[in-house]
């Protein structure tokens, strides 16, 4: 059984979930949902919120869920790149 993990396919899944998560977020500002949502998770962490959530924008949602996904991309990559570097037998 080979350890090695696909270089592209691990890229692609960690894309997916960051650029997933992103998506997300971009759903919760389009509902206008984000504001209670940052303001309770900022309150749970004892911060005191100091943000205010921006109209959504379409254009601005679509590049940071391409951005996101691309770092994503990246950073599942060289995982898998550095994994089976360092597994090599």
């Amino acid at each position: 059984m080979s350890r090695d993990i696909g270089v592209t396919k691990s890229g692609l899944v960690v894309g997916v979930v960051l650029g997933g998560y992103h998506l997300c977020w971009a759903a919760l500002v389009a509902s206008g949902w984000a504001q209670p949502v940052i303001d309770f998770v900022f309150w749970i962490h004892f911060i005191k919120p100091i943000y205010t959530i921006e109209p959504f924008a379409i254009a601005r949602a679509v590049i940071l869920i391409i951005v996101t996904a691309a770092i994503g991309f990246v950073i599942g990559s060289i995982f898998a790149l550095v994994w089976n570097a360092l597994h090599k037998a």
